[in-house]
């Protein structure tokens, strides 16, 4: 609880100018279902509904306070103040509604198109490996200790990020390792948050349209933008775009490479299969210093992520040995996971790749353990442009030995449909169309030879499937176990006949 004299300040808005100074304000909300008596009501727009239009309703529910960019229509008991961006006044207010707690943290920022969750996790996870209590923030959820809460955005809304750095501040967690999406920056998700350290994974095109960026320039500034609030940086120097964000950071810059000589740099990468599954072994090089490293994801990009965050926790005192030993036995959901099943002579990998950029690395990095045949299921989420459908059936056309088309996310578009505009772009490939995910998996298990390796791409870490603008439960994960496990028995039963 704090006073609303002390909240309001946060925006700029002197004591004399507030009726009830010393209104004792028991939370912050933007959602007018959550309001009620002792809260500010915050006026934000956003892609959809605009907070404006649900004014009346919060001040029937018990709302007094209101922070608005337009005109409201509320009774006279309505305390009413105007901010020229509601969006940063919800930040400044949660801020200084959970007691400022970014500043009893080290918040490290990773921002990229590929790449944010897998090197988040694992810099939250040399840093716990080394004693130092860390926890994260990204699409795969909210991680502290073994604790793994959903989150709505990939970076959350600001005051709750704020009420998630409270809590981790509270549990004696010392660093907040999160993803930036350029949303997050664009939205004013993270304004005021100085950041202790900002990584540049890499930048290629994409959520560009519809309510996402209106072209490339946008959503590469808004990326940009992490790199003007933070201490420490650190720049991938094999992507085309480094330079530029290089430039525009004036703080504590490191760099790393797998292609020239950096800060920190990786020769002699070789693709390394364990018992565990895929991974690759490089010479990690720092201070003229050689070390062995290894990483378990295949393919190059895996190892520029391992060197973003071999550098990022050096800044905790963590040696990049150390740091390479850690990584050794990192986990991240739904990023090449291996899933074991009943069919233990077919590799199945579980994958979030969803753009063509990403489908392309990710059955790039599998042909090279020469498969018998590379098999890759995947779809398209709903509303997404032509572009991102016609570079996605030109990845599998190019790389996939065979293709599932499927459904992923379609939202309210038909499935069959997105099918359609992917399937344009693979004519001449050999694939097959099955629209429902679940019998998609059935079916890649049924033809599934000894020696394949099955890519199941785009669904990653999400244990749902949106449609029609509701997220049904669907484990991929439970579906193909399912699937082997029966088609096991089959194999079984056909051998003792």
């Amino acid at each position: 609880m704090q006073a609303l004299k002390n909240l309001l300040a946060a925006i700029g808005i002197p004591e004399q100018k507030i009726p009830e100074p010393d209104m004792p304000i028991h939370d912050i909300v933007y959602d007018s279902r959550k309001a009620r008596s002792g809260v500010i009501f915050v006026c934000i727009v956003g892609a959809v509904a605009d907070g404006h239009r649900f004014a009346a309703s919060a001040y029937e529910k018990g709302a007094r306070i209101f922070i608005c960019e337009k005109p409201l229509s509320l009774p006279d008991d309505a305390i009413v103040f105007f901010s020229e961006n509601t969006r940063r006044a919800l930040a400044s207010l949660s801020a200084a509604f959970f007691d400022h707690p970014e500043k009893k943290l080290r918040v490290i920022g990773v921002t990229g198109t590929k790449g944010k969750s897998t090197v988040c996790e694992m810099i939250r996870h040399i840093l716990c490996e080394n004693g130092i209590p860390s926890a994260s923030i990204g699409t795969i959820g909210i991680r502290i200790g073994d604790t793994l809460t959903p989150t709505g955005n990939t970076t959350p809304e600001s005051y709750e990020l704020f009420r998630i750095f409270s809590n981790m501040a509270e549990r004696g967690i010392r660093y907040a390792v999160m993803e930036v999406s350029s949303q997050g920056v664009k939205l004013d998700r993270i304004f005021g948050i100085r950041f202790f350290a900002a990584v540049m994974t890499n930048l290629s095109e994409d959520h560009i349209g519809g309510a996402e960026h209106p072209d490339f320039e946008d959503y590469k500034r808004c990326k940009k933008e992490l790199f003007l609030r933070c201490d420490h940086a650190f720049f991938n120097m094999d992507d085309p775009f480094s330079d530029e964000f290089y430039e525009i950071a004036d703080c504590q810059k490191q760099t790393y490479s797998i292609t020239q000589e950096a800060d920190f740099s990786a020769k002699a990468i070789l693709p390394t299969a364990t018992e565990r599954g895929f991974g690759s072994s490089f010479i990690l090089t720092h201070n003229t210093v050689r070390h062995d490293a290894f990483v378990p994801f295949p393919g190059t990009f895996s190892v520029s992520n391992a060197l973003a965050a071999i550098a990022v926790s050096s800044l905790a005192g963590i040696s990049p040995e150390k740091a390479s030993e850690a990584l050794c036995n990192v986990r991240v959901g739904g990023r090449f996971e291996i899933v074991p099943t009943a069919l233990t002579d077919v590799t199945f990998v579980i994958d979030y790749a969803h753009n063509g950029e990403s489908l392309s690395a990710a059955l790039r990095a599998l042909r090279v353990y020469r498969p018998n045949r590379l098999i890759c299921l995947f779809g398209s989420v709903g509303g997404r442009t032509e572009i991102r459908r016609r570079e996605l059936g030109i990845a599998a056309a190019s790389y996939a030995d065979f293709t599932i088309l499927t459904s992923d996310n379609p939202d309210k578009e038909p499935a069959s449909e997105i099918i359609a505009d992917i399937a344009k772009h693979i004519k001449n490939a050999n694939y097959v169309s099955v629209s429902d995910r679940g019998e998609a998996i059935a079916y890649a298990v049924s033809v599934a030879e000894p020696g394949d390796i099955v890519l199941l791409a785009g669904k990653g870490h999400e244990n749902y499937q949106l449609i029609n603008g509701k997220k049904v439960p669907f484990s991929e994960r439970e579906i193909l176990c399912a699937a082997a496990k029966e088609a096991a028995l089959t194999e079984q039963s056909n051998f003792h006949l």
